[in-house]
């Protein structure tokens, strides 16, 4: 059985292999700063911090906080926008890696991409995997803008809906 820093190391190495092949310039963190992976794409620089998706069932279940041992107890603690831009997440039994910008996860602990309709067949505020594939928001045609570019802390784009909807 791998232990959780082997599975993440995985994760990271699976995000970086889908960085490259889809042309993006990809710098990791040196010293211990709470993202993993810088991404070079093109007119400005992303901090991603890398995770594992969890497959459960139909639904991939992405943890969105850092935990640490500390003299009071465990210590969890999710992620802003003042220190990543994103958090990309590996599933190996999909052998897939997927791209959320942070706006969608900051602050949380979790984020859920389903794979499948929902058995309910609630449609809102569902967050489809296949939006999130890291194809779709870093392809040739996907949308970057889409990441939530901030530009002086204040402007924001959004890009097409859903990410890579634009030819």
């Amino acid at each position: 059985m791998l232990t959780t820093n082997q599975k993440g190391a995985i994760a990271e190495l699976a995000i970086t292999a889908a960085a490259i092949r889809l042309g993006v310039g990809v710098f990791r963190a040196v010293a211990d700063e709470r993202y993993d992976l810088v991404l070079d794409i093109g007119h400005r620089l992303l901090r991603v911090q890398c995770k594992t998706a969890a497959l459960n069932g139909d639904v991939l279940v992405i943890r969105c906080y850092s935990c640490r041992r500390t003299a009071a107890g465990m210590l969890n603690r999710s992620y802003t926008s003042e220190e990543i831009d994103a958090v990309a997440a590996y599933c190996d039994e999909l052998d897939t890696c997927f791209l959320i910008p942070i706006d969608r996860v900051d602050g949380l602990t979790t984020i859920q991409l389903r794979l499948a309709p929902a058995k309910n067949n609630q449609a809102r505020r569902v967050n489809w995997a296949k939006d999130f594939e890291i194809a779709a928001t870093l392809g040739p045609h996907g949308a970057i803008a889409q990441l939530g570019e901030r530009l002086a802390g204040s402007q924001k784009v959004a890009g097409s809906s859903p990410a890579g909807s634009t030819l």
